[in-house]
């Protein structure tokens, strides 16, 4: 009775900030009997993330009957949160007038992000529907590098002259007609719009009319370059805890503002970025066809294969050892597979600390004296674990020795190499998160089966 009743608990959390399938399903029910009465009472609550999540969720078919009976309810939001292996198929199944009316309501740093990936026919076809005011502020953004602030920024700033009293900047902001729907500094400007300073919209609420904009302005104040890579202004927003930054031209003139939703929305894809590259899936998404996950997954797994020769080579070395004493082909996986797994949490470290940028060249010979110190210990550890239990196996003092001193040199290497092969790889301009787990596992299994196999060979025959 207990179990029924905390079921329908676990899956209302479980689907707190999620569809549930019932929720699908009645969706895809309406799409079915074409219903767009019942469809866009239930399509009303979800938030734009939702309804991108549905659309990537469901196959073409669905997807293409659901847009065309959702029609004019359709939000430009929902463009900006769709995974863009999808977003072209989307754009292509909408109506272009509800295309230009979605467009419309979009930021401009929304629309750079919406056009940047699509083909030329479809960027002609959203860069139509804007204003001409907004479509030369966004082709102005398209000719910035990709991957720079200059892309990710917004064109529309709130900024005052920084002699300006609080008075003076909300009734300014309160006559004005073209605020963004979301801002949290004004950016204070001089003479030649320099920015040269934020305030808070809670500081100036709380301020008296008279005060001066200057005298509250932030401690923390951060100028981004318009041709800043995006990684970097990640970084600034993480690590300075900004909100928002102002964005300047190579003059030094204020041109944009990027908000902390669009540098976290990069740092999040740089994290899943990384954590797919480790997996050496690249680019990848649910909704990628089977030919595309074929074609990203293949070139690694052709990688992964060569190494494994390169293993399997070092194996046939010792073939007249394994075939003496079939005890070390039992054993083998187990040295291969202590080795590989200390590797892999080394480099997982690593990796994360040079994308954080907390391994730097002050403190990396600690850090590999560290996962060194550590991988010896344990090696120690699992050399006296793995000695008792080959002995009591198979009754033999000396293979549990060999075996004891091979989890030792293994676990050594496997800390160093999980430590120094993305440092030298990130050094030499290659992404460490990209080939770094090949590497460091062909080099756990090589020196695990030579120092295995090896001391064998000279001790047991």
């Amino acid at each position: 009775m207990s179990d029924e009743i905390e079921n329908p608990e676990a899956e209302r959390d479980e689907a707190a900030y999620s569809l549930g399938r019932k929720d699908v399903a009645a969706i895809l029910y309406a799409v079915d009997i074409d219903d767009r009465e019942t469809l866009t009472r239930l399509m009303e609550p979800l938030h734009a993330a939702d309804i991108a999540d549905l659309l990537e969720q469901i196959n073409s078919y669905d997807r293409a009957r659901l847009i065309r009976l959702y029609d004019r309810e359709f939000d430009g939001e929902i463009l900006t949160e769709l995974d863009e292996s999808i977003r072209e198929e989307v754009i292509a199944v909408l109506n272009p007038q509800i295309l230009a009316d979605a467009v419309r309501e979009l930021e401009s740093d929304d629309v750079v992000d919406l056009v940047e990936d699509l083909d030329e026919p479809q960027q002609e076809a959203i860069l139509g529907a804007l204003d001409d005011a907004d479509r030369v502020a966004v082709q102005q953004a398209l000719s910035y590098p990709e991957y720079s602030a200059g892309r990710l920024m917004q064109r529309e700033v709130v900024m005052a002259p920084e002699h300006w009293t609080v008075g003076e900047a909300i009734d300014y902001i309160r006559s004005s007609e073209h605020l963004p729907e979301q801002f949290y500094h004004i950016v204070l400007v001089d003479p030649r719009m320099h920015p040269v300073g934020n305030v808070t919209l809670g500081r100036l609420m709380g301020s008296a009319r008279k005060v001066k904009l200057r005298d509250i302005m932030e401690d923390v104040f951060q100028i981004i370059p318009v041709d800043q890579d995006e990684g970097d202004v990640a970084y600034a927003f993480n690590q300075y805890h900004l909100i928002s930054a102002p964005v300047i031209d190579e003059n030094g003139r204020l041109v944009g503002v990027i908000t902390i939703d669009d540098a976290m929305a990069v740092l999040d894809e740089e994290h899943e970025e990384d954590i797919l590259r480790l997996a050496g899936v690249g680019e990848s998404s649910l909704s990628d066809s089977i030919f595309e996950t074929t074609r990203q997954r293949l070139p690694w797994l052709v990688v992964n294969l060569g190494t494994a020769i390169l293993a399997s080579i070092v194996i046939a070395q010792f073939e007249g050892t394994l075939q003496s004493l079939v005890a070390l082909a039992i054993l083998m996986p187990i040295v291969a597979s202590m080795g590989g797994n200390a590797g892999t949490q080394s480099l997982t470290v690593a990796v994360r600390a040079i994308a954080t940028r907390d391994l730097t060249g002050s403190n990396i010979w600690r850090v590999i004296r560290r996962e060194a110190a550590v991988g010896l210990i344990n090696g120690l550890v699992f050399a006296v674990m793995m000695g008792v239990v080959s002995l009591i196996w198979f009754g033999s003092p000396a293979l549990g020795m060999v075996i004891a001193l091979a989890m030792i040199i293994n676990l050594l290497v496997a800390g160093l190499a999980g430590i120094a092969i993305p440092v030298v790889m990130e050094r030499v301009g290659i992404d460490p998160a990209l080939a770094s787990g090949t590497f460091v596992t062909t080099v756990t299994d090589v020196v695990g089966f030579m120092a295995f196999l090896g001391m064998a060979s000279m001790v047991l025959l």
